[in-house]
């Protein structure tokens, strides 16, 4: 793995005298102690989350010279996370493992690298994160292919993580109960992109690839667990099943879009969730994703409503309940021939502004960041074309996530033909008042600064419709 020279680089002496003792002590059965440490480099506050299904069991603060270091007298085996927010990465723990870990905050996933009793399972899920990030990021453009070239691209991708899956298990002869998430790091990624090509394919093609699907496409879906109490929290499992749900429910509704399908559909989404998942927690968290997404893509108050009566119905989580309610408000202020809600930004000479200046005609904000870099580049070609064919239009690209540093280092190596580049000063408060959950978004607003259609895709096949009317 290239990454693990850094480990010299980070390793404090202290720490690591612990660890190496705790490495060669023989641990009795019932003794379930363990050891959790590191380095974060760039921190952005003085402490390190420790959760377990998202619910922080310590918090550590940071030493002066930014290490941290915690012993727990009895952690059950199992998958954690630790958050230097806003970031988080998963750790596993087997019975007695000592771990530290190295965080850079400037370039938090690449630089997460463990060290010590039970590093080299939890740098193989840290090489299948990246890996699959990485895939993902590449898939955006496979999407467009026809069935055979999707089908022999990604293949390709999963016989390769599967080689490097197996060669790795044989070689650490991990657990039984790592091995479950291990594998999930492979197949579900994996399972995710076919369910969601067709899908995909139609929308930004306009082409119906269903027919051309093989009959045993989806038997894997025989072999899965839909109610796994261990994945549960597990991100690839998830997201998973959201999109499989998707799916399922777009083949029943295969007809032109429009509000009362759009409705109907993610009802049966929910219904099919309710079926599905047994699990009391899983469903949740499934039907969140669920109502979050439909609140972002159908703004009619009245179905709203309907589709919420049937939410409330299912979901026993209140939490997260307020929280869609919030965001259903925020929807509520974006509709067409509203006013578009001030936000503030900096511009690439470090000078501040808002959204109001900004806007002098008839004006299309769209959203990257650095981390999805094959939609950055995509976007920014895209949005090249449009500004020759609609001079009418000006086109503004809305940095995300990224550090202010990161987003001027980034656009200093590309050149994006006088694209207006700005970066987002208060992501929480942009996504609150424009409800930006994702970066496939544009924001269409006229010289008056009504909205025309805040919840529109610029690679939606009949997105330039929006344009040819103003």
């Amino acid at each position: 793995m290239k990454r693990l020279p850094l480990i010299k680089s980070f390793l404090i002496p202290t720490l690591l005298l612990i660890l190496m003792s705790s490495c060669k002590k023989e641990f009795s059965a019932d003794n379930y102690v363990a050891y959790f440490g590191g380095e974060v480099v760039n921190p952005t506050n003085r402490y390190v989350l420790f959760c377990k299904n998202n619910e922080v069991l310590d918090t550590i603060k940071l030493k002066d010279d930014n290490t941290f270091f915690i012993k727990f007298d009895s952690l059950t085996p199992g998958l954690y996370n630790f958050k230097h927010e806003p970031e988080y990465q998963n750790v596993f723990f087997d019975k007695n493992d000592s771990l530290m870990v190295h965080i850079n905050t400037k370039n938090f996933d690449e630089s997460v690298v463990f060290c010590g009793r039970g590093d080299e399972k939890n740098n193989f899920l840290m090489e299948m994160y990246l890996r699959n990030e990485k895939d993902k990021d590449k898939m955006f453009e496979v999407f467009d292919f026809d069935f055979v070239n999707f089908n022999k691209t990604e293949k390709k991708v999963f016989e390769k993580n599967q080689k490097f899956y197996t060669s790795k298990k044989e070689e650490i002869d991990w657990s039984d109960e790592f091995d479950v998430f291990a594998k999930a790091t492979v197949d579900f990624p994996h399972y995710t992109k076919k369910e969601i090509y067709p899908l995909i394919h139609k929308k930004r093609t306009g082409k119906d690839v269903s027919a051309q699907l093989p009959k045993d496409y989806y038997a894997y879906r025989n072999e899965i667990d839909f109610s796994n109490e261990v994945l549960t929290d597990f991100p690839p499992y998830v997201m998973y099943i959201s999109h499989m749900l998707d799916n399922v429910s777009e083949l029943k509704y295969n007809k032109e879009p429009s509000s009362e399908v759009t409705l109907k559909l993610n009802i049966e989404k929910l219904n099919i969730a309710d079926t599905l998942i047994k699990h009391e927690k899983l469903k949740n968290i499934v039907l969140n994703n669920l109502a979050f997404k439909y609140m972002l893509e159908d703004q009619n108050m009245s179905n709203n409503n309907l589709f919420l009566d049937t939410y409330y119905k299912y979901s026993t989580d209140r939490s997260q309940k307020n929280e869609i309610i919030k965001l259903g408000n925020a929807i509520q202020l974006l509709k067409p021939n509203f006013d578009l809600p001030k936000v503030d930004f900096i511009d690439v000479n470090g000078n501040k502004t808002t959204s109001d200046e900004l806007i002098k005609k008839n004006t299309v904000f769209f959203f990257w960041t650095e981390s999805a870099n094959s939609h950055m580049t995509s976007v920014h070609k895209k949005v090249i074309d449009l500004q020759k064919k609609y001079p009418n239009f000006d086109f503004i690209a809305v940095n995300l996530n990224d550090k202010e540093v990161k987003w001027k280092e980034v656009l200093s190596k590309y050149n994006f033909n006088g694209i207006k580049e700005l970066h987002c000063v208060n992501f929480e408060d942009l996504r609150a008042k424009w409800a930006i959950t994702k970066i496939h978004r544009t924001i269409i607003v006229d010289n008056n600064k009504k909205i025309i259609n805040a919840f529109s895709n610029i690679f939606d096949a009949n997105f330039e419709d929006n344009l040819k009317l103003n």
